[in-house]
């Protein structure tokens, strides 16, 4: 798949802290414990407000509206979640380093933004059911070999990725031999690659393709898929009345179409595999 300035939607796929603040919430993570007590559904719910992690840096997932506002497919997905809860919505702007922070320091009742559930997160916090998924894939430039993403696996591959994803670890498990540069975040990830600094990017590729309108590079997506991921709400361990209240009203979003719709508004195509379904 070549891609340049307009991205044509995927087809071929099945698929505000201080220093010392943040490092105390970065080390809860960690350790997997905190002092601080999660929110419960009834405190939620007497508060009158549900307050949620969101990345606004993951378009279409979240991303800042003309208005300075955050929006996105995980924002439209809140605002009905906090309708059925019958409180209000507030969100907090997270990024993939800090969202777990957050979450084990309860500075947010739920985080979303490419949640990814894997065996590590799992040791540290719970999930809902699933309410997207995404698929793994390579994004490179026309002028580089690479038919599978198993020949990125060399000393001369230099990979990008954003510190805090899921790919990170699956880079230095499977391809240990490339190099990894770590950057804060997408933007600034396919960036370097149009700059020469990298080769490659390995990533949900729905979600990175927006990137690569702003330069004039000659993009290709390698055609062989990596893996599904299901993306979930993250939820602070133990707060099971939360989670299960949000599964109730996921598995109403899905059966409604609601997800569905909203994923197309947003991404401009149907969801490339459907996260009610079966691992493939």
């Amino acid at each position: 798949m070549r891609v340049g300035r307009s991205v044509p939607p995927l087809k071929q796929l099945k698929v505000r802290p201080i220093i010392a603040g943040r490092l105390l919430l970065i080390a809860c993570a960690l350790l997997g414990s905190c002092d601080v007590s999660a929110r419960t559904l009834d405190d939620i719910i007497a508060s009158k407000t549900l307050v949620f992690g969101i990345n606004p840096n993951l378009p279409p997932l979240g991303l800042y509206d003309e208005k300075n506002t955050i929006d996105g497919f995980d924002v439209a997905i809140a605002r009905k979640l906090a309708a059925a809860l019958g409180v209000s919505l507030e969100i907090v702007p997270v990024t993939p380093s800090d969202r777990i922070p957050f979450l084990m320091a309860d500075k947010v009742d739920v985080v979303s933004g490419g949640m990814t559930r894997n065996p590590d997160r799992l040791k540290v916090i719970d999930f809902t059911d699933p309410v997207n998924t995404e698929v793994l894939g390579v994004l490179t430039t026309e002028d580089k070999p690479y038919k599978d993403w198993h020949q990125l696996n060399d000393r001369t591959v230099r990979l990008v990725q954003v510190r805090g994803t899921t790919p990170v670890r699956l880079i230095r498990d499977k391809l240990p031999n490339a190099q990894l540069l770590l950057l804060d975040n997408y933007p600034d990830a396919v960036r370097s690659i149009a700059q020469g600094r990298a080769d490659a990017l390995i990533d949900v590729l729905d979600f990175v393709l927006k990137f690569t309108q702003n330069y004039p590079t000659k993009w290709r997506v390698v055609a062989a898929p990596i893996e599904v991921g299901y993306d979930c709400l993250g939820i602070k361990k133990g707060n099971t009345a939360l989670t299960q209240r949000m599964n109730k009203e996921i598995r109403i979003l899905h059966s409604s179409g609601f997800v569905s719709e909203s994923w197309r508004s947003w991404f401009g195509h149907p969801m490339l595999y459907d996260p009610t379904a079966p691992s493939p």
